[in-house]
């Protein structure tokens, strides 16, 4: 069963199915994945009458590895398993008793390590023991561009539809915190009927999540784009005044991916329609490539350039250096005039 490109959906599967493993090493950047994954054995492996004399939850800044692996060894009482789950397992340091107890597991126990914040190193030897005989999955963060399919799958999960500037508005307001991204999206569907027409709304974003329908990143870009220098100025003077709503932090990677995206358009071997565009960018399916579609009669490849390097020039003046006096407002309207005139 145990491969390095286990994927979180191949282990909901396995754990959905009963098929368990002797260990999990859950680890990585983003705490979402780890979480969902050691919910689900928590509330799978045993029923709920058996959890309480055959399911342990340790954390590491109270324990040690040695306390972990005596647990581990304990037979389950009127049980097919017991389950260990060690959550904050970054905290424990040495790892040896670990690495002993995986050179023959109990077959009758599911050890869950969730160790946060950081990855244990690939070359330790109780990794690949571990990859041996269970599963070892790396919880890594998404980058910017892998959001907006994060939350389309979400909403579809769940059983709702979402149109392309709801995405957007959703994943560029709440950013990459995976868990306060889906807490954001479950509001959602608590205000929709349980049957029925079942949809995300710019409206509905506006009025339960709080971000503006007119004033955010996305609109700001779809300004950009269209050459709307009034409506541009119009969103970076408010962005100026409700910094929450908009910010030179959340506007650079934005832009930078938009127009980096843009200067790879404009070298593709193929561009004449949308289905050449999303083949040149990786995309799943060709939605997004109109916009490129756009800017490429309003972006010349040399202008293109020089806008990569003004974004970049921005965004070393917004980390300190070479700044000086001047405002990140200042700063967000010195860059949009560059990227229109």
């Amino acid at each position: 069963m145990a491969t390095k490109s286990i994927t979180f959906d191949s282990i909901m599967r396995d754990i959905k199915a009963r098929r368990f493993s002797p260990i999990y090493i859950l680890m990585g950047e983003e705490s979402y994945y780890i979480d969902k994954i050691a919910d689900e054995l928590a509330a799978s492996v045993l029923s709920p009458e058996e959890q309480d004399f055959n399911q342990t939850v340790l954390f590491g800044a109270d324990t040690n590895a040695t306390t972990v692996v005596d647990m581990a060894r304990r037979y389950p009482m009127m049980a097919e398993y017991q389950v260990v789950i060690v959550k904050e397992a970054q905290g424990i340091r040495s790892l040896e008793p670990l690495e002993k107890y995986l050179r023959a597991p109990m077959k009758s126990t599911v050890l869950v390590w969730c160790h946060k914040n950081g990855t244990i190193d690939r070359r330790k030897k109780v990794i690949t023991m571990a990859e041996s005989i269970g599963v070892v999955f790396e919880s890594k963060k998404l980058r910017d561009y892998e959001l907006p399919r994060f939350v389309e799958a979400y909403v579809k999960k769940n059983g709702a539809s979402i149109d392309n500037k709801s995405t957007q508005m959703v994943a560029e307001h709440i950013g990459a915190d995976l868990h306060r991204l889906t807490s954001e999206l479950d509001k959602l569907f608590l205000a929709m009927p349980r049957e029925g027409d079942r949809r995300v709304t710019p409206e509905l974003v506006e009025k339960k999540i709080g971000v503006s329908k007119d004033f955010n990143a996305f609109e700001l870009r779809n300004a950009i784009i269209t050459r709307d220098v009034f409506k541009a100025n119009q969103i970076i003077n408010y962005f100026d005044k409700n910094p929450k709503a908009g910010s030179l932090f959340s506007m650079l990677p934005l832009l930078f991916n938009f127009f980096q995206n843009l200067m790879v358009v404009h070298y593709a071997p193929k561009r004449q329609n949308e289905n050449d565009i999303a083949q040149a960018l990786d995309m799943r399916s060709p939605w997004g490539a109109r916009d490129y579609m756009a800017a490429m009669k309003v972006f010349s490849a040399r202008k293109t350039m020089d806008i990569i390097g003004k974004l970049r020039e921005t965004d070393a003046k917004s980390k300190g250096i070479g700044k000086g006096n001047t405002t990140d407002g200042e700063l967000m309207k010195e860059l949009v005039f560059f990227i229109l005139h």
